[in-house]
């Protein structure tokens, strides 16, 4: 009985051996992957020592933590993301969800981050995928932690990142549940929307009507857009004429509205005050 106890204490100690030589292969594999051969050998003692507990890069499913990875290696000096001189990037973006709210959720992203100026190349999809490629000209790498702590804000989660060469990088991101970062009317709080260049989005989720007030001053031409929790258009409201006053109802499955001009966002040069409500 003492035997065969010993042999089974063996063998899982022999497993469990294994399956964290496993996991440091992995976390190891990863490491070399966000840097130079000759950097991963001259640092290597080093990278040992700020990479233990080597399990604290592993998340509850088993999988390396890339966005962990990064920071630990940039806090530490060996990762670097700039370059000597500007440069075409490539940056591939693979989710799950929704392509066009993906899209939105990404562009808006980018665009808190400072890119503006980047160029969709190539975008394909397919029941168990869709993936956005896009280039910019900059003179350092997109940070992958600042876009993760972007994405957050919508409920999104970098679940790889995969850096293919110097300049062109591959990110695996979780969007399951996903929504727009953007501001929410409650019942009876009037909103103002700011002057802006972009068009105004709101979830509207929690409120069934909404009364807009334009000033006089404004010349405002309204377009407005009705979306569902995916983004999928619902329907679209043009008024060709210059309104002071609205009133939109919210009806079945509207969570999103975008509000904006048929012409120009520059006709509005005041606010445009909202006040929403819920039936009685």
């Amino acid at each position: 009985m003492v035997k065969i106890f010993l042999l089974f204490s063996l063998f899982f100690s022999f497993s469990y051996a294994a399956e964290l030589k496993d996991k440091e292969d992995l976390l190891t594999q990863k490491i070399k992957s966000f840097i130079s051969p000759s950097t991963f050998v001259k640092d290597r003692a080093y990278i040992d020592i700020i990479f233990s507990p080597r399990e604290d890069y592993y998340n509850s499913e088993g999988r390396v933590d890339s966005v962990k990875i990064i920071q630990t290696l940039k806090d530490n000096g060996i990762l670097n993301l700039f370059f000597k001189t500007p440069r075409e990037i490539n940056i591939s973006f693979k989710t799950e969800g929704t392509p066009l709210f993906f899209i939105k959720i990404m562009s808006d992203s980018l665009r808190n981050i400072g890119y503006y100026r980047y160029v969709s190349k190539e975008s394909s999809f397919n029941e168990s995928e869709f993936i956005w490629k896009i280039s910019l000209i900059s003179e350092y790498a997109a940070d992958p932690l600042i876009l993760s702590q972007e994405l957050k804000k919508s409920n999104c989660e970098i679940v790889d990142i995969i850096r293919e060469t110097h300049s062109d990088w591959s990110y695996v991101i979780n969007m399951k549940n996903a929504k727009l970062n953007i501001s929410t009317l409650e019942d009876s709080e009037e909103f103002r929307l700011k002057r802006s260049l972009y068009s105004y989005w709101l979830d509207v989720s929690k409120i069934d009507k909404i009364e807009i007030t334009s000033s006089s001053r404004n010349d405002w031409y309204p377009y407005i857009a009705y979306y569902d929790k995916s983004l999928k258009l619902l329907r679209v409201i043009k008024i060709d004429e210059k309104r002071t006053r609205l009133k939109l109802e919210m009806r079945e499955n509207t969570h999103y509205i975008k509000i904006s001009d048929i012409y120009s966002l520059k006709n509005i040069k005041d606010d445009l005050v909202l006040k929403p409500t819920i039936k009685k």
